[in-house]
């Protein structure tokens, strides 16, 4: 008669989410990576889940010290002393002369000394979880792939039937791509640390194998924090989604503004904000969070490319008091360094600011400025459209209306570049120029995009000051639109007056 399997966490919440429930028990896992990358730290969370369930756990060391272990227990405020730490290394006598070996070959007793030792420890402990660091020990001693992969099973063949669950770390230190264990193990969970050029190192981590389970395969970001791995699943839209009831379409609270949208944009889209520096995006989207607030609904803003008091005193100066919504907890504003966040990072903040709170708020509008910030944090360039289609999958899925903002290279014609093309996977794409008017640099706003419904096709002229962000009347007379350098031709009375503020449409 078979036994039912059962799961036991990881010690890691998320992994075990990753893993579809947590480890299948009595079984042997393999975690590897290069030195550094946290396998230690997860041998560790693993053993302490145990000790918090009333199970015996054993960390066999082959190379660190128990005052080591201990040093990194302290780190993250961890206590050891009800897991039994067995170092197999004896550093009392290994340098003295009488304790070399003669006549057989050194690895040919060692091999077998620390193996028995390993074992009759287990015997003697008898316990549910177990910790083996590391194999590349084991495959020095064994000299040579037929000895290793012999040993390795002899170890899977004794841990069978014993009621132990048992994690062997790797620090991936052969210089041939070992794939011994990996086919003996029951799952195996990789490490991996990138040095960036610039900003923190990137670690990451994913599931190669993991016998008759569904996982979330892929690389997932992860840090090692005070307390722990901290791990950034990679999102999968269709295992997520959420469900909302219908909403009203968004608007932005300017008339003006929502009628060439073809009154505002429809919940659960995306739109991109498109334009050179300082043309109006950032103010613009700023204007659909506000007015999100002032219908009770929550709003949330990330920044790449400038600071939080920089964003409240812009806004304060057109109209929109972010302060007040922020103490009334509904409108949230994080400030993103691009050189100390990984992309899976970023989007683990985008789900958690979203989630729902105990009051029953949801999040209507999230505002990402910008784009080109989003970028930086994403040095492989050619990923970046697949990681904002999952996010923006994801927002969607909860009925969230995202704008992103794009900052155009240059000001004017040619010069402009986009740093990356994200418009085939926005739903609505607003374009802002400048342009020029009676020896005046103007600002002028168009909707050239928009999936879910009709909007005009007209320029109209954007003026921020006053207190105000006010949209104009339609403008027939542009030149050099498409071109990159549109000029006015028409008359300069239907332009709006800078001196008033009586034409146009006010915030």
């Amino acid at each position: 008669m078979v036994k039912p399997t059962v799961d036991i966490s990881s010690g890691n919440e998320t992994l075990d989410a990753i893993l579809g429930g947590g480890l299948t028990a009595n079984r042997i896992y393999l975690l590897d990576g290069h030195p550094g990358a946290g396998k230690t730290t997860l041998g560790l969370q693993f053993l302490l889940e145990g000790v918090r369930l009333g199970e015996k756990g054993l960390y066999v060391s082959l190379s660190e010290t128990k005052d080591e272990l201990y040093g990194i227990a302290e780190s993250h405020g961890w206590d050891l002393s009800e897991i039994d730490i067995y170092e197999l290394v004896d550093t009392t006598n290994s340098l003295d002369a009488e304790s070399q070996y003669t006549i057989f070959q050194p690895s040919e007793v060692e091999l077998g000394e620390t193996t028995r030792r390993m074992l009759e420890r287990v015997e003697a402990q008898n316990p549910r979880r177990v910790v083996i660091d590391s194999l590349s020990e084991l495959r020095l001693l064994a000299q040579n792939p037929l000895r290793y992969r012999r040993q390795i099973l002899a170890l899977k063949q004794f841990f069978v039937g014993r009621d132990c669950t048992a994690i062997f770390l790797d620090d991936k230190t052969s210089s041939d791509n070992d794939l011994q264990l990996q086919s003996l193990a029951h799952g195996v969970v990789s490490l991996d640390r990138n040095p960036s050029e610039f900003g923190d190192e990137r670690r990451r981590l994913r599931i190669v194998k993991f016998r008759g389970r569904h996982f979330v395969s892929g690389w997932h970001d992860f840090d090692i924090e005070r307390g722990g791995v901290q791990i950034y699943p990679r999102i999968e839209a269709a295992y997520h989604e959420l469900s909302w009831a219908k909403k009203s379409r968004v608007l932005s609270g300017n008339e003006s503004l929502d009628a060439l949208l073809g009154e505002g944009v429809a919940p659960g889209t995306s739109t991109l904000m498109l334009g050179p520096a300082g043309v109006g995006k950032s103010s613009c989207s700023t204007l659909f969070a506000v007015t999100a607030c002032k219908r009770g609904e929550r709003a949330v803003i990330f920044v790449f490319d400038e600071s939080k008091e920089t964003l409240r005193m812009r806004s304060a100066g057109l109209g929109m008091d972010l302060e007040e919504f922020e103490k009334s907890g509904l409108l949230e504003i994080h400030s993103v360094n691009p050189g100390d966040v990984s992309p899976g990072r970023f989007a683990y903040l985008v789900r958690q600011a979203v989630q729902p709170r105990e009051d029953g708020a949801r999040v209507s509008v999230v505002v990402i400025d910008s784009l080109n910030g989003y970028l930086s944090a994403m040095p492989e360039e050619r990923f970046l459209q697949i990681q904002m289609h999952e996010l923006l999958h994801y927002l969607g899925s909860c009925g969230i209306s995202t704008f992103l903002i794009v900052a155009q290279h240059g000001m004017l014609g040619a010069s402009m570049k986009t740093p990356v093309d994200a418009s085939y996977l926005a739903d609505t794409v607003i374009l802002f120029r400048y342009f020029e008017a009676a020896g005046e640099i103007r600002q002028a706003i168009s909707v050239v995009k928009k999936r879910d419904g009709t909007h005009e096709r007209s320029i109209r002229e954007l003026h921020m000051g006053d207190g105000k962000i006010r949209v104009g009347e339609p403008l027939r007379a542009f030149h050099g639109v498409l071109a990159g350098t549109p000029t006015y031709k028409g008359d300069i009375n239907e332009l709006i007056d800078r001196g008033s503020a009586t034409r146009g449409s006010n915030v």
